[in-house]
């Protein structure tokens, strides 16, 4: 189907509007921290775990890791590590000694502390999409660069749904802010419009040290207090193959010489960044990352940092990235047994290649994030309204990922397998007998309302009634979720004087030129 606004005879129920019930636009699960019952899957026999360990060690001892960041080289001279030129080689011992210093679990509280995110074990949370440069909604059913309005009503849906845990990067890059101070205004944006745990570009050390700063202002802490936990991360890629950039570097060591976490997430291309083999492209993305995790533990032992991993395939065709490929599942299950061989906490991904939420983005989507619960991932990136291989982000694949969210989210509630006698129901059973049903047994009846999941989005009417009530797609009835919950939308509380100080520190550093660029 070519998604596109028509016009339509308007039958009531959902096709017209979002359903409301009571004075919310929809009825979502309430906040919560879910966790992986199940053991994780774990394609790699223990001798395939120990080959692909082999051979991360292998590339860091013989190949090298190129760092272009001269207080990195000079940091791992120090540490004994060879350097030449700006090619550094880590000998596997100094790795291990360095990485066992990583907490394998560690919080992080934001402004809210109702909001604070426990990271590691078998805790799994999701964040919104972050970074495109391009947006998409069906009003517009058109590409078009990012603007701050965009921006911030996807700011409003990460706050309002209980299933996203943190706001990630940028939701859609601002493109009508200049990009000196960008970060300026999208923080601000950030943290007046969501209580939730966010995160700093490593784009500079303007901008990171910005971001700290307005981080520490809007939860009301000293500069003590904001160094002594966690409050916020930033996310790093790798160049691949092999190499770490000048300003990544260069944000994570600000980030961790004041106590902030860091997750180190290598962008590998089976076939055209990483070698054509899951294997191996793995094994480069585990030398990559843990690399950059060796420096951060020898500068402050200790430290929270977490595994990343974004490996997926290219199509052989034309060279353009898949994801939610067979292979990106399989890669993204085998860097969650090399997590747990590390003793990391891991984070993945939910995202897809598709142009515009169609069938195809939901099940590129469905297949990443099931990924992630598969592997023991621990925090999931771009869970909620990526496209085109992010380059898009869309406000109704927004409200239709976290659909699909809820429904993990509800796969992973213990009740659901629990088996009490009152689960077992054998009186309930013996009550209707061989002839009867189950609807007016007053075991149903006690448990009707909460027995199954209920969609807020889905639409189970057979194909008469949903023809008779204007016959609308899953997107258009996205459309509608999102209008209404931003058009009704309210902020999170802020203390009129911690808003006042933030706002005075964007217009003071707005004053001062922000951060330098290349325009």
């Amino acid at each position: 189907m070519t998604i596109q606004t028509r016009s339509r005879r308007r039958g009531g129920g959902r096709a017209g509007a979002a359903q409301r019930r009571g004075d919310a636009v929809i009825e979502q699960l309430p906040w919560s921290i879910p966790q992986v019952i199940d053991p994780p899957i774990e394609p790699l026999p223990p001798e395939g775990v120990a080959a692909i360990h082999d051979g991360a060690m292998r590339i860091l001892e013989e190949i090298g890791i190129v760092f272009l960041n001269d207080e990195a080289l000079a940091i791992f001279k120090e540490a004994g590590c060879k350097v030449d030129g700006n090619i550094v080689y880590l000998d596997r011992d100094f790795v291990m000694e360095m990485v066992a210093k990583a907490p394998s679990e560690f919080t992080i509280t934001p402004r809210n502390p109702e909001r604070v995110l426990p990271f590691g074990g078998r805790n799994i949370l999701f964040g919104n999409v972050s970074s495109p440069p391009n947006y998409w909604d069906l009003s517009l059913n058109a590409k078009v660069p990012g603007n701050r309005e965009q921006m911030r009503d996807l700011l409003k849906l990460t706050q309002y749904f209980n299933c996203i845990h943190f706001a990630g990067g940028y939701p859609v890059e601002p493109v009508d802010i200049h990009a000196s101070v960008r970060h300026l205004d999208v923080l601000f944006d950030k943290l007046t419009l969501t209580d939730k745990v966010m995160h700093a570009y490593s784009l500079g050390k303007e901008r990171v040290e910005d971001v700290m700063e307005m981080v520490r202002i809007a939860a009301g802490l000293s500069d003590e207090e904001f160094e002594a936990k966690p409050h916020m991360y930033t996310n790093i890629n790798s160049t691949s193959p092999l190499k770490h950039d000048e300003p990544m570097i260069d944000g994570c060591l600000r980030l961790a010489r004041r106590g902030q976490a860091i997750v180190v997430t290598p962008f590998t291309l089976a076939g055209a960044m990483a070698p054509v083999t899951m294997a191996g492209a793995v094994a480069q993305s585990i030398a990559e990352s843990l690399s950059a995790i060796a420096l951060f533990q020898y500068v402050r032992p200790g430290i929270p940092c977490m595994i990343g991993t974004f490996t997926s395939n290219v199509d052989m065709k034309s060279g353009a990235p898949a994801f939610g490929t067979p292979e990106y599942m399989r890669s993204t299950q085998m860097t969650g047994q090399m997590a747990r061989f590390y003793d990391l906490p891991m984070r993945s991904s939910g995202v897809c290649a598709a142009n515009v939420p169609d069938g195809q983005a939901m099940w590129e989507t469905s297949n990443s994030l099931w990924a992630a619960v598969q592997s023991g991932t621990n925090m999931v990136y771009h869970s909620a309204g990526w496209l085109e291989g992010g380059l898009i982000a869309s406000p109704e694949k927004f409200v239709m990922d976290c659909e699909v969210i809820q429904h993990i989210q509800r796969y992973l509630q213990p009740q659901i397998t629990a088996t009490r006698g009152e689960d077992i129901a054998l009186e309930a059973i013996r009550e209707v007998g061989h002839d009867g049903h189950f609807f007016g047994t007053q075991h149903t009846q006690d448990r009707y309302s909460t027995a199954f999941y209920q969609p807020f989005l889905s639409d189970w009417r057979n194909y008469e009634a949903w023809e008779a009530a204007g016959g609308v797609w899953t997107a258009e009835r996205a459309h509608h979720v999102y209008k209404e919950i931003v058009g009704s939308f309210e902020a999170p509380a802020m203390d009129d004087a911690i808003r006042e100080e933030l706002a005075a520190f964007v217009e003071r550093r707005k004053a001062e030129g922000g951060a330098p660029t290349d325009f």
